[in-house]
């Protein structure tokens, strides 16, 4: 490689981006559909149990289309953290190439996901527009923001939690168990604007939150919620990423030997 340590850092970042979007794509027979498929799954079992208890809308919105922003949501806050926390162990042989750092492999698998669940993010709207679900954006700034923040939070999230693995190696599974109750306290099926003062309060505290109900705004203004914060959601995003980076920094060759 050439001396200018800016050209080296981004063509180790191509490299690496494209060797895992080849993984994620292409790494088993229907990779890429179940990308699709699996939050398809989750909002027609969502939407049997919201029609078997004949809710059709939340807080003025249907109920499919509302399902449908949140998980998206999720799932890229989710997939992210996901696989930051396991970039460490995916990319452990390109370690032995000095230009190669953990946090290029921690970062390059986070863009992976935001790329594919953008795409994948779009293609779920036009499907559920063509159906004939209102699901064009109104402030698609706002719609955008919303998911970039919950991306950065992934992201921090998966940082954070890739050095607790490596600190106490269990914890890595507790820190995966942990995704169940935060999709269930992060407004993704339980609206919170439902939910009974003083839990309403404690439960916003949940940066998550702030980031789906402002997709879910961007797209219906009249939709009724929680007062929500992008400036909270990136304040939280900053702390975490800084906290994150500072620990990849602090135990780099611990990273890489472990």
């Amino acid at each position: 490689m050439s001396g200018n340590p800016v050209k080296n850092t981004l063509m180790v970042w191509k490299a690496l981006f494209l060797k895992d979007a080849l993984s994620r794509f292409f790494g088993s027979r229907g990779a890429w559909a179940w990308m699709l498929i699996e939050p398809c799954i989750h909002i027609l079992f969502m939407v049997f149990v919201f029609t078997v208890i004949r809710a059709k809308q939340v807080s003025g919105v249907d109920v499919a289309s509302w399902l449908m922003v949140g998980f998206m949501g999720f799932f890229l806050f989710r997939r992210t953290a996901v696989q930051g926390i396991h970039a460490l162990d995916c990319n452990k042989a390109f370690f032995a190439f000095r230009q190669v750092r953990p946090f290029d492999t921690a970062l390059t698998c986070a863009t992976v996901e935001l790329f594919s669940m953008f795409w994948v993010t779009v293609l779920m709207v036009i499907i559920f527009a063509f159906i004939g679900y209102q699901v064009i954006p109104v402030d698609i700034l706002r719609v955008l923001a919303g998911f970039f923040g919950l991306w950065f939070l992934g992201l921090g999230y998966g940082l954070i939690s890739s050095v607790c693995m490596r600190i106490v190696r269990d914890s890595g599974h507790i820190l995966q168990i942990l995704m169940m109750p935060l999709m269930i306290i992060s407004g993704v099926i339980v609206p919170i604007a439902k939910v009974p003062e003083p839990y309403q309060s404690l439960l916003t505290l949940n940066p998550i939150i702030h980031g789906l109900e402002s997709m879910r705004l961007g797209f219906w203004p009249y939709y009724h919620t929680v007062d929500v914060s992008l400036w909270y959601l990136y304040g939280v995003d900053l702390v975490m990423l800084v906290i994150g980076m500072a620990l990849y920094r602090a135990l780099e060759t611990r990273l890489v030997t472990q």
